[in-house]
């Protein structure tokens, strides 16, 4: 019996010194000419990094979005994208989607997002629930660097909420709650933070443009 005791109080203390061995050390600094940087990237959706904090990842993002229509017609610069490659449905499926709708909007499973926004404005949807949905593919970047898993489609329902923000605005959107951009006029610039409890996005990750 005190053999035991003593093995397993040796295995406590070794797993304790692995996990602290393990614990980041340091703080992540992010400078202002570092966020402007990525933000000046192609593209709407841009991680800066990825990192390890102790019991999860946690990601920072920055985000441009060009008018939701542009003159003259054609995409502008950080507008929404085009469709992507469907994937397995998701979300409520509905032969005739509803009029009052907002197309582009998109949940995710374990993504909490946090955003802070910079410059512009615009309406941010959320709520409600995705209709007509697909599941963005294993091997796509929004799986694989920025939100995981999600579900891409219309929002719709009687709880949706659409709310004009401003420069600095916080949006607190907890994972599985639908969301989308409305009404930018001109562009809206935003930094995501987005915690991430299941370890989905991968620690380590930086920017390519912040290596040069």
């Amino acid at each position: 019996m005190t053999k035991q005791i003593l093995n397993g109080c040796m295995a406590a203390v070794l797993f304790s010194a692995v996990a602290v061995a393990q614990s980041p050390r340091g703080a992540t600094y992010i400078t202002g000419d570092q966020v402007k940087a990525v933000n000046s990237l192609p593209g709407v959706d841009r991680q800066i990094v990825s990192v390890d904090i102790g019991k999860i990842n946690e990601a920072v993002g920055v985000i441009h979005r060009g008018p939701s229509t542009p003159p003259g017609g054609g995409a502008a610069r950080g507008a929404a994208p085009a469709a992507a490659p469907a994937g397995q449905p998701c979300g409520e499926t509905m032969s005739t989607p509803p009029a009052d709708g907002t197309a582009g909007g998109i949940t995710h499973d374990g993504q909490t997002e946090t955003y802070y926004i910079l410059s512009g404005s615009g309406t941010l949807v959320t709520g409600g629930h995705i209709v007509n949905g697909r599941k963005s593919a294993p091997d796509s970047e929004v799986t694989r660097v920025l939100n995981g898993p999600s579900c891409s489609g219309i929002i719709a329902g009687n709880d949706v909420v659409k709310r004009v923000v401003n420069p600095g605005d916080i949006v607190i959107i907890p994972a599985g709650v639908p969301h989308g951009w409305i009404n930018i006029t001109d562009h809206v610039d935003y930094l995501s933070v987005r915690p991430d409890p299941d370890r989905v996005l991968p620690a380590g990750y930086v920017n390519p443009a912040l290596k040069k």
